[in-house]
């Protein structure tokens, strides 16, 4: 659901038909007929922009024909804790919500605590104030007829997705959910990505063998990329970053860490990263070198669309586009290709000079006598040409080796960030300002200005016990008393001095469930399985005898374990039986150790249905239409399409022959001419009402402008039944620009600068435009 696996991941797509050729069934939801739909046992399209009604409609369902686990429900899940008397909802909105600054006061979510601060249960899920009844009530409006009314969904093909999924909620079977981009990329992708989750923990799919709710990245080291911090609000580990209001280490620390709970060690992980990141320099005295760390201001939105909209008021002087090219891939991208040429200085770094790094030329429609930025360009290599480890979906961090020397001047992104770093360093030695004080604070021993030596790099990494010089063997070793450091606490236990490099490792041999665990390594403790004690029933039974990653069980040694075919995301010696009930909680990264069916997120704790910014329809579920916590674009960038103007639905995608924004691609002459030009894909039915034939050149248009396309006439979209109107839907690839060996429109020049509440991701997938033939 939200994603084409068939064209845009094939290899998992091999895993997935071979799945089939043992009897698993492919359900297939997409707005689009896609290749993967061709493949599947069941296909249901939808509405672009109502995936949460869609699922809200399937938790109904399940919940009133008792199809839930119920034993995993019971007691894995928060169903059984009770809430306040202060949490409502009412048409659309819960309880603490603040129109003005479009939030929600949080606190009105609270759960019931007794007198020792121990949350109140019912373990009948029986009282009125429980997760499971208000989950039972809050989701009783989304009736069958309700969602296919929004949806658009046929009713038969509606139930036959739910019937064939609701059926894995049973011991023996398992039920895994696969999404990619169409599913994150909208005002409520983050809810989108949740209620997904809630209907696996329904189900008892969450943590088993063939369950989960598994994301499709787009590139192969997203997930790396995110465990690195590359999250504007984190550090590496996912943990926060400080904001110029925690004023003292100490403050920080209490207000990050809860007092309960797996993540109490935070202090012990941010110790280390800070020995990390300034060695010597960092000293209980001095806080760890606290003081050095950048701080975000508090309130501030740091994500793609607001430095955007911060560069275009000319609040940002200089900026680095590392391997991004946003003239092509960002939202109302013409706007931001203006805010462009408000920067002093930019430096454009990637292996060609792509739509960005030449946003100032003529053929980017660009008088570059008018645009003052000085823009500098730094050729990388590409991944052949360099060594590394990347991480996977899985989580695998596998190395890889470097296969051919760099070609010309082109370097690896490692070289560059050392020789960058030691430039900096050098320049600020002498100086005696607060920037130059956390520039010369910084510890960097990775070599002298060249090649930097990437084994010290991967050992930083990992983390060394300092008493002893040697590197820390796991994440449980490290301590918050300045002895240990860590570059990132989830990656800790990835190099030992025992075995090396374990992502270096390639031992293909099953030991059982094809975990593979001497292949590559994976975080955290080179589990494969998150919360793989959830496969268990209370007694630490296998839930599935015939599929078992872990049970309680007699270990080599002659003592009790948890034992299997993978590391058991437990402590391996807990008793499922213990008085305190901890060894019957395995979710223990979350507050009480169990999934949460309830959890706060910026629109509410459960997923709700709101149309997208622009919408055809009025919402079926409430008087409430668009995201109410989502925080609105500045002016400039403001330009919203109303469907009197723009009656057509637009989504973007991806195809096989291109990659990311194009600029590798279309740089490679067989790619280029596999898929040589733009094309809007156009459903019969609105050929005809436009009196548009295959392959005609045509104009689309939206609030934010407009581009050229072929069309490209297809039985793939249909026009689908929206509160008992017609409403068209096309679709184009979102890969072409004006550099390349082909060029074409750039399709976001089409998408508003609007995102997700929660992460800020852009709504690409759910737009209005109109279309006429040229």
């Amino acid at each position: 659901m939200g994603a084409n696996p068939a064209e845009n991941h094939p290899i998992s797509f091999k895993w997935i038909l071979k799945a089939k050729e043992k009897g698993g069934k492919l359900l297939s939801v997409d707005p689009r007929f896609s290749r993967t739909s061709v493949q599947s046992d069941i296909y249901a399209p939808l509405r672009s922009g109502t995936d949460i009604a869609f699922l809200g409609g399937m938790i109904n369902y399940i919940l009133e024909k008792e199809l839930y686990f119920k034993e995993y429900v019971a007691a894995y899940t928060n169903a059984s804790y009770l809430v306040t008397d202060g949490f409502t909802f009412d048409d659309g909105l819960f309880s603490g919500y603040n129109e003005e600054k479009r939030s929600y006061d949080k606190s009105k979510w609270a759960f019931v605590t007794d007198a020792a601060g121990k949350t109140v249960q019912d373990a009948t899920l029986q009282a009125p104030n429980s997760v499971f009844q208000l989950l039972k009530k809050h989701y009783a409006r989304y009736d069958i007829d309700t969602v296919v009314k929004t949806t658009g969904t046929p009713k038969d093909q509606l139930l036959q997705i739910y019937d064939a999924f609701a059926a894995t909620g049973v011991r023996d079977k398992a039920g895994t959910i696969l999404y990619a981009m169409g599913i994150t990329q909208h005002t409520v992708g983050s809810q989108n990505v949740r209620i997904m989750a809630m209907l696996q923990l329904l189900l008892g799919n969450i943590g088993i063998a063939g369950g989960g709710v598994n994301a499709l990245r787009g590139e192969s080291n997203v997930q790396g990329s995110t465990d690195f911090g590359l999250l504007y609000h984190n550090t590496t580990g996912y943990m926060e970053t400080p904001v110029a209001t925690d004023t003292t280490w100490t403050g920080f620390m209490e207000r990050i860490t809860p007092k309960t709970g797996y993540f109490a060690n935070k202090p012990k992980f941010y110790t280390s990263l800070q020995k990390a990141y300034y060695g010597d320099r960092a000293t209980a005295e001095n806080e760890w070198g606290y003081h050095y760390l950048p701080k975000l201001t508090p309130g501030k939105d740091y994500s793609h669309m607001r430095v955007f909209e911060e560069m275009a008021s000319g609040g940002i002087e200089g900026a680095f586009l590392w391997g991004s090219n946003p003239v092509v891939g960002g939202p109302n991208s013409s706007k931001e290709k203006a805010a462009l040429s408000k920067l002093k200085w930019m430096v454009a770094v990637d292996l060609w000079e792509t739509e960005t790094a030449s946003f100032w030329q003529e053929d980017a429609g660009s008088q570059p006598a008018d645009i003052e930025t000085e823009v500098f360009f730094l050729p990388a290599c590409s991944s052949y040409e360099k060594e590394g480890s990347v991480s996977n979906s899985g989580r695998w961090m596998q190395y890889r080796w470097e296969a051919i020397e760099p070609k010309g001047d082109s370097k690896a992104d490692l070289e560059i960030i050392h020789n960058l770093a030691l430039h900096l360093k050098d320049a600020y030695k002498d100086r005696t300002t607060k920037s130059a004080a956390a520039v010369n604070a910084l510890a960097w021993d990775f070599g002298a200005k060249g090649h930097p030596d990437i084994d010290k790099v991967a050992r930083e990494i990992n983390g060394y016990d300092l008493k002893t010089g040697k590197l820390v063997e796991k994440f449980a070793n490290l301590l918050d008393d300045g002895t240990t450091s860590a570059g990132n606490w989830i990656y800790t236990g990835f190099y030992t001095e025992s075995e090396g490099n374990k992502s270096k490792k390639r031992d293909n041999t099953n030991e059982g469930m094809s975990n593979f665990l001497n292949w590559s390594y994976a975080w955290p403790a080179n589990r494969r399985v998150l919360y793989n004690r959830a496969s268990c029933d209370l007694e630490g039974n296998p839930w599935n005898p015939l599929k078992v990653e872990i049970k309680w069980g007699v270990d080599k040694d002659g003592s009790m374990a948890w034992i299997g075919n993978d590391v058991p995301d437990f402590t391996k010696t807990l008793s499922p039986g213990t008085p305190d009930g901890s060894g019957m909680r395995p979710f223990i990264m979350t507050t009480g150790g169990v999934g949460n069916l309830f959890a706060v997120m910026n629109e509410g704790p459960f997923p709700e249905h709101y149309e997208p910014y622009e919408t055809p329809a009025k919402n079926n579920f409430s008087s409430i239409g668009f995201n109410p916590a989502v925080q609105m674009p500045t002016k400039a960038f403001d330009q919203k399409g109303e469907f009197s103007k723009y009656p057509i639905i637009a989504t973007t995608y991806r195809v096989s022959e291109h990659w990311q924004s194009g600029s590798m691609t279309r740089n490679q002459e067989w790619l280029s001419e596999l898929v040589s030009n733009l094309y809007i894909e156009i459903s019969e039915e609105l050929a005809k009402e436009k009196g548009i034939s295959h392959k005609d050149k045509v104009k689309v248009a939206s609030a934010r402008g407009e581009i050229e396309a072929f069309a490209l006439v297809t039985k793939r979209f249909k026009p689908r039944t929206i509160n008992g109107k017609k409403v068209h839907q096309i679709g184009m690839p979102w890969q072409f620009g004006f550099k390349g060996f082909v060029k074409g429109g750039i399709a976001n020049t089409l998408t508003p600068h609007i995102g997700d509440a929660n992460s800020s991701i852009p709504e690409f997938k759910a737009f209005l435009c109109d279309v006429r033939k040229v």
